[in-house]
């Protein structure tokens, strides 16, 4: 098991695939992890398997007294990874704006509302606050309300990092293109292999290899990195394809 260094990293969204590599990454870190989601079995379930100083807390973060209960949990808060979220994809026609709001209540404004308390919280010894956005925000069919609101995540992880660099604390985004998760549980294997070649690096990504940067942005030794964008896609952004 590994030992605490003393500060605590909350991560949001944590029964997930992304969460639960990311936790585990952070736990190995030296981190004492703060997993907290809305299905409490499944969240008991991603801590249980994980090796090192965690603990669970199921809350709604779209209610503001558990965003304000999970901050108190926090003792020495270091880190905030802003992982939870929803996506529902639809085409544009079928788009309302009562869509549009719920995509922004949940993707975008609870993650600014739970990072307001925590930055008041890391204020007088700094900290990180790593948001999980999506390479939607670059343009892709059938998302434009999810795509929008992780755009909002994007500009406001710009924001952030301006108004609270004074403070020290860093402010990063992650942008995953296609990783595996739920989402394509039932995708055959050609849907998958066709999925893959759209990425320059042939493969389809790992919960890992988001967990991976966000270690890297959540780390007391990443100091002089922030209001940044990194797009984690296999160089999908850059390459061709349709997807």
């Amino acid at each position: 098991m590994t030992a605490s260094n003393g500060k605590t990293a909350i991560v949001t969204g944590a029964a997930g695939g992304m969460g639960r590599a990311i936790s585990a990454r952070l736990a190995e870190d030296g981190f004492h992890v703060l997993m907290t989601d809305m299905n409490e079995a499944a969240l008991a379930e991603a801590a249980a398997g994980i090796s090192g100083s965690v603990e669970y807390f199921t809350a709604n973060l779209g209610d503001a007294d558990a965003r304000t209960a999970l901050i108190d949990r926090a003792g020495d808060l270091f880190a905030l990874v802003n992982n939870a979220g929803i996506f529902n994809p639809a085409p544009i026609a079928d788009l309302t704006g009562a869509d549009f709001s719920r995509m922004y209540d949940i993707n975008t404004i609870a993650l600014f509302e739970l990072s307001k308390l925590a930055m008041q919280r890391m204020a007088q010894s700094g900290g990180r606050i790593v948001n999980i956005a999506s390479r939607a925000y670059l343009g892709s069919p059938n998302v434009a309300h999810y795509a929008a609101s992780k755009g909002a995540v994007v500009s406001l992880t710009r924001c952030m990092a301006l108004e609270l660099a004074p403070d020290n604390i860093l402010v990063n985004a992650i942008a995953p293109g296609v990783i595996e998760t739920p989402i394509l549980a039932g995708w055959s294997d050609e849907e998958r292999a066709k999925l893959a070649s759209y990425q320059p690096l042939g493969r389809i990504g790992q919960p890992k290899d988001v967990a991976n940067v966000a270690s890297m942005l959540a780390s007391p030794r990443t100091d002089y990195i922030t209001g940044q964008v990194i797009i984690v896609d296999g160089g999908r952004s850059v390459g061709g394809g349709n997807v």
